[in-house]
């Protein structure tokens, strides 16, 4: 079938709209809220679509933060648009999942899937490991290979890090670091004592790492491993010690129209087809038996620290306010 442009969140409430019109029965259509780039949401749908041409998808795409505003917002006015949510990390879906927002659904695919990357009830699945350790520029003096190596005087005013006040990346890192027993929130009293300068996203980081500014930094692995596959002078490191992940989990919405054409997006992500999809896109797959993309190391060499998603959401002001205080807003 032909590709569907990508279309503005306006547009594409206005055509949910106006559905009676267009005459699509609600049993073949299904609505999804995504915080996937545009390019990754359009290939997410037209896989899914030419898998089960038979379920319209109308989407709408912002950034996590954005985009829970918006959804909060026609929840509490007593609307749920979407069917299907398919965001950046598992504290969102859990906040969700307890506010009794999604519906459980245990899907098949998932036996392919370390218990730690879904709900054990089935609310909400990891869809992929976006991973965060260390890059540096390949000019600099030294190539850290742990966490502890940025705290060493050679790197004195050279770490350059996203904050959580700013990043869902770098809260989940916060979490994940702090509740390791060998690094915990002393680590980041430690960088803050090694003047590791805090700076807004990812992207800043990256930029700065490549330019030379700061020639080491903490970052997700995708920037850099794909940046530098196309020349940039960076190189990234999944640390000794562990990496934490985000894994942009997908849920049902409690209040959808099309629990059936929801559940098969669901299987469809985390079916081997979805996930080959996700390393075609350059990033790692949540699932056990998908190659990962070039660049990445074979998944077994990569050791994930462990996150309890409900603790870490119930901390999440506490580590916010601490990181504010070490770093500032």
């Amino acid at each position: 079938m032909s590709k569907r442009p990508v279309v503005s969140a306006l547009a594409v409430l206005a055509v949910a709209g106006f559905s009676l019109a267009t005459q699509v029965a609600a049993s073949d259509r299904l609505t999804l809220y995504t915080s996937q780039p545009n390019s990754d949401a359009q290939q997410t749908v037209d896989a899914f679509q030419a898998a089960y041409p038979d379920i319209e998808v109308e989407w709408v795409r912002d950034g996590t933060t954005r985009l829970m505003t918006r959804l909060r917002s026609e929840l509490s006015a007593g609307v749920s648009n979407p069917d299907v949510l398919l965001i950046a990390d598992s504290m969102t879906m859990e906040s969700l999942k307890q506010q009794g927002h999604l519906q459980p659904y245990l899907s098949d695919e998932r036996e392919a899937y370390d218990a730690a990357l879904y709900d054990p009830e089935g609310y909400y699945y990891g869809t992929k490991l976006i991973t965060t350790g260390i890059v540096y520029n390949i000019g600099a003096e030294h190539q850290p290979q742990r966490w502890q190596d940025l705290l060493g005087p050679d790197y004195e005013g050279m770490v350059t890090m996203p904050s959580p006040l700013y990043s869902g990346a770098a809260l989940i890192h916060m979490a994940a670091i702090s509740a390791n027993p060998d690094l915990g929130m002393a680590y980041y009293e430690a960088l803050k004592a090694n003047r590791t300068e805090a700076q807004g996203g990812n992207g800043g980081v990256f930029n700065a790492v490549a330019a030379g500014t700061k020639p080491y930094g903490i970052v997700v692995d995708f920037l850099p491993i794909r940046e530098a596959a196309k020349g940039s002078p960076v190189a990234f490191v999944f640390p000794e010690e562990g990496v934490s992940a985000v894994t942009e989990p997908v849920a049902i919405m409690q209040g959808a129209e099309n629990v059936e054409a929801a559940q098969k997006f669901v299987d469809f992500v985390l079916s081997r087809q979805g996930q080959e999809l996700v390393s075609q896109q350059g990033y790692l797959p949540a699932h056990n038996d998908i190659a990962p993309p070039e660049g990445f190391p074979e998944r077994e060499s990569i050791a994930l620290m462990p996150l309890d998603t409900e603790q870490a959401l119930a901390q999440e002001a506490e580590l916010k306010q601490r990181f504010s205080a070490l770093f500032g807003g």
